[in-house]
């Protein structure tokens, strides 16, 4: 678990459902997360996975108090002063009454006003966390500047090969929690032999090795599957841990490389 800046504890490893159907497919994932031993769920609403979602977790025998759910607020929704309604709809595609962590998707004209309207959602009970996805250091401060809580979480593209280190130190010079999406680069850190190398020393996965290593650098991590194998192996980080030595090789292979788009330049 790791403590946010509001004294709420989030789980290190959640279960990301981006481009998870919205059926049995997710129903069967999240299921055998939680059989992993999972307790956080990432989605969103431009997943279109939210029922879904929402049926696993009532299906699930464990109380809803114990999992971790995040949504986020779509980029329309932003710009159009909806976050309000936005997030009702949400809460009864999930059907629950409220959210752990509700996101803006990404830093689009309208945030500041849909951050105010975060505000009274977390007053009102409907969330218990408010957050950012994708925003960099000026959107960061814009939104310190207009509101009156601080994000808790930051959700950005964080791997080997793009570390951002500028949003990543303001977010921490306002105790904000990163977590990362695409933290196995969509699949391409199989391209990479140094993982494979470190795995075979450690008798690991080259995926483990990747998530370790965000893990060790106090990252939340939200890997994507929907095979059962992978999701165990994937959950299986926190009985070990990468020496020094790795951590700096694995460090070094960062070359401002991304796999999603550009926080800085986006056209959606």
């Amino acid at each position: 678990m790791q403590r946010l800046n509001n004294g709420l504890e989030i789980p290190r490893l959640g279960l990301g459902v981006w481009q998870t159907d919205n059926g049995t497919e997710a129903i069967r994932a999240i299921h055998w997360a939680f059989d992993a031993g999972y307790r956080h769920v990432d989605t969103a609403r431009i997943y279109k996975n939210e029922e879904a979602v929402g049926q696993a977790i009532k299906q699930a025998d464990l109380p809803r108090q114990d999992i971790w759910l995040t949504t986020k607020i779509w980029n329309d929704d932003i710009r159009q002063g909806r976050a309000t309604a936005a997030l009702e709809e949400s809460l009864r595609r999930l059907d629950t009454d409220y959210v752990d962590l509700l996101l803006l998707h990404w830093p689009v004209d309208g945030s500041v006003a849909a951050w105010q309207e975060l505000e009274r959602a977390l007053e009102a009970g409907k969330v218990r966390s408010i957050g950012l996805s994708n925003f960099m250091e000026d959107d960061i401060r814009k939104i310190i500047g207009a509101g009156n809580v601080r994000p808790a979480v930051n959700q950005i593209e964080y791997h080997p090969y793009l570390v951002q280190a500028d949003a990543i130190s303001t977010s921490d010079e306002y105790d904000i929690a990163i977590t990362a999406w695409s933290p196995l680069m969509q699949g391409k850190f199989l391209q990479e032999p140094l993982f494979a190398e470190i795995a075979k020393r450690y008798d690991r996965t080259a995926a483990q090795v990747v998530l370790r290593w965000c893990i060790q650098n106090d990252v939340i991590v939200i890997p994507k599957s929907v095979h059962q194998k992978r999701i165990v192996e994937n959950g299986q980080l926190f009985d070990f841990e990468l020496a020094e030595s790795d951590m700096v090789d694995i460090d070094n292979l960062e070359r401002g490389h991304r796999f999603g788009p550009d926080p800085h330049d986006f056209d959606f």
